[in-house]
């Protein structure tokens, strides 16, 4: 990928998912491998990746896979040869965050560096690019301000990848350990239990309740749609969906929205171009709205906002749609706002409680009824006594849609990559020849009698017409130039014969010409990582990892902290996400208010779900906040279990135990 080239990288839990998000206008994939991938039940075989590699490379898109995770000694090995075998199936990155991996004997492959790997610093960034990364995935919550400080300390052919739609993470990615240590379940090696989704009580320093059963740690979805001009202006290159987990609808829906937009801003950019070959039509209007959302957000790209939380619920709260008017011990009459709108059985409503919860209500048979008013009568799967605090005038939400469904899992969308076809006369028939844009080209030949056509206009018009029938190929026939003497007739069996030749000759010809990317090499002398102390924070967790800081100058460094090393209080969270702010607590938004002026402090709160509690500290010089807590003691000794006392599919975690032993 070159610096002036935009690239819009999709999710896919599946290779079919990556096929349709590649035909929806994806530049580059990113997919789980067999393992190793921080999604865990999100896996493909090397395979299945195979085949998707070798679709996307007829376009020059290119396939990333994750490995992701933070590695135990003994899966050093394992993923080491995956890697190799993923290579050799043609994928073009890996993206990575442990680096213990830059220790070990990897393949020539592009390596890519996680979110997880917590890129928020010029300094930082720079390091990585310097131990041989191409592409960095920076933390989603910098502002356009340090996503360009970041760009210039890199070389202009350092790739920075930023996220620009999907679920947000609260904490900076890679430094979550709440997970970890009230489950067990590692954030860090792709089993999050997401206790940022759960209700919290929060109490004040006094005990005091200050928020009852709200999801102050949910944040609202990432949409940068109104961005991408300024993300680009500040040096953004590779826009990143998020959505592993998420199913086809999403990925179509969610790549074509930010395929138009990017479409756009490059129509109005000539010094910019697309990261991959092929022009895109679909059959529905993309709308980010019609997929499971909880609101939308664009974060910190402008500095800190105040309504970037999903406290009310973690759930899909859809679009307005209409209003109740009646209820029937069975059913209940919905005026919609819009008169041309109409319901599907299926379709899926909710409402929000007298408590602001979010109640769902799905449609098991709509009615349109009689009058010119657009009033439905709905009957819903579940009995109408089971809806709480639902009457008249309660405001009603759509957050499934059947024909919107039903569209998407059809056939949405074509991908063709314009080609200008010639036919020229040979001694023994014609050739043809189809070129593309990029200069390639594929050229088959016939063997035949050439007929002398009855009507010239017509036999002209009749085999121009044949030549451009590229069926679902990739391509799509822009020219034909009849070069023969004349145009002759050749029976359409052999016509389509020699079509089909021709495009996969140049199937071919592109494969073969494809730049696949190689790893960057690392820069020698090694160079010093920015500081020389790493806490638990820096996710070492196999000695390889060790290796690699200590080569790079660091003195001290701790283990991870599922090495169950940290047995105190410790941050569990560190996240820029402030719930003092969002509760109209913080003490600068006191600050020259009359009366509140130096009565606000930034003292702990405390929060709390089903017996768990956790104390939030707030750090207001770099404005984050730390989620403070312990690794449950039935975690910990879960850890120390005698490895001929564990379950036999349960590897034990082999890892330094003597600080003495940390100095390089």
């Amino acid at each position: 990928m070159l610096s002036h080239q935009l690239e819009l990288l999709s999710p896919a839990r599946t290779a079919d998912i990556g096929i349709e998000a590649i035909r929806h206008g994806a530049d580059a994939v990113y997919i789980g491998g067999p393992a190793f991938g921080a999604r865990a039940n999100a896996c493909n075989s090397v395979e299945d990746i195979a085949r998707l590699v070798e679709f996307a490379h007829r376009y020059h898109a290119r396939i990333f896979v994750t490995q992701n995770t933070i590695l135990r000694d003994d899966e050093l090995e394992p993923v080491r040869r995956q890697i190799w075998q993923l290579h050799d199936a043609g994928v073009d990155a890996v993206i990575v965050q442990d680096m213990g991996l830059l220790e070990l004997d990897l393949p020539p492959i592009q390596l890519h560096a996680s979110t997880q790997a917590d890129i928020r610093t010029p300094e930082k960034a720079r390091f990585l690019q310097d131990v041989g990364f191409s592409q960095l995935v920076l933390a989603r919550e910098l502002t356009l301000e340090q996503i360009a400080a970041v760009r210039a300390a890199l070389r202009p052919d350092t790739i920075i990848e930023h996220f620009v739609h999907g679920a947000l993470c609260v904490a900076y990615s890679g430094q979550c350990y709440i997970s970890h240590a009230s489950t067990g379940r590692s954030a860090n090696r792709g089993d999050c239990s997401q206790a940022c989704r759960l209700p919290w009580e929060v109490r004040d320093s006094h005990n005091r309740i200050v928020a009852h059963d709200k999801h102050v740690l949910s944040m609202k979805d990432n949409d940068q749609s109104a961005n991408l001009a300024a993300l680009v202006d500040a040096g953004v290159r590779s826009f990143k969906i998020e959505g592993r987990y998420k199913d086809m609808g999403y990925v179509k829906n969610i790549t074509a929205h930010y395929r138009r937009l990017l479409d756009d801003l490059l129509t109005q950019r000539p010094d910019l171009a697309p990261a991959s070959s092929g022009q895109c039509r679909f059959t529905f209007t993309p709308d980010p709205r019609q997929n499971f959302n909880r609101g939308s957000t664009d974060y910190f790209t402008h500095g800190r906002q105040q309504d970037i939380g999903a406290f009310d619920s973690p759930k899909n709260p859809g679009q307005p749609i209409g209003y109740v008017t009646r209820l029937h011990p069975t059913s209940l009459e919905l005026m919609l706002d819009d008169a041309t709108a109409t319901l599907q059985n299926g379709d899926g409503l909710c409402y929000f409680d007298l408590h602001h919860n979010l109640i769902g209500l799905q449609i098991n048979r709509a009615e349109k009824l009689p009058g010119s008013k657009p009033l439905w009568r709905i009957f819903p799967k579940d009995p109408m006594h089971s809806f709480r605090d639902l009457r008249p005038d309660t405001v009603v939400n759509r957050n499934r849609s059947m024909d919107w469904v039903r569209t998407l899992d059809r056939p949405s969308a074509e991908r063709r990559i314009p080609v200008w076809g010639t036919l020229t006369d040979t001694a023994e028939g014609v050739a043809l020849t189809y070129t593309d844009a990029e200069g390639f080209s594929g050229q088959a030949s016939l063997v035949c009698d050439k007929a002398h056509p009855r009507d010239i206009a017509r036999g002209r018009a009749a085999l121009e017409d044949n030549l451009r029938k590229l069926g679902t190929s990739a391509y799509r026939a822009e020219h034909i130039d009849l070069q023969t003497a004349e145009p002759w007739f050749i029976p359409s069996s052999q016509i389509n014969a020699l079509r089909r030749q021709a495009v996969e000759a140049l199937d071919a010809a592109r494969l073969q010409g494809y730049p696949r990317p190689q790893r960057a090499p690392a820069v020698e002398p090694a160079v010093s990582f920015p500081e020389d102390t790493l806490t638990y924070l820096a996710n070492v967790f196999n000695h390889k990892a060790r290796d690699f800081y200590a080569r790079h100058g660091v003195r001290l460094i701790a283990s991870a902290y599922e090495a169950h090393e940290e047995e105190g209080e410790v941050p569990l969270m560190i996240t820029k996400h402030c719930v003092r702010f969002s509760l109209s607590l913080c003490p600068k938004q006191a600050k020259g208010v009359q009366g509140v002026q130096g009565q606000v402090r930034a003292e702990p709160l405390t929060i709390t779900h089903e017996g768990d509690t956790y104390t939030l500290k707030f750090d207001c010089k770099p404005c984050e906040m730390h989620v403070m807590g312990k690794l449950q003691p039935s975690i910990r000794r879960r850890g120390v279990v005698p490895a001929e006392e564990r379950p036999a599919a349960e590897v034990p975690i082999m890892f330094y135990r003597s600080r003495a032993d940390q100095s390089a």
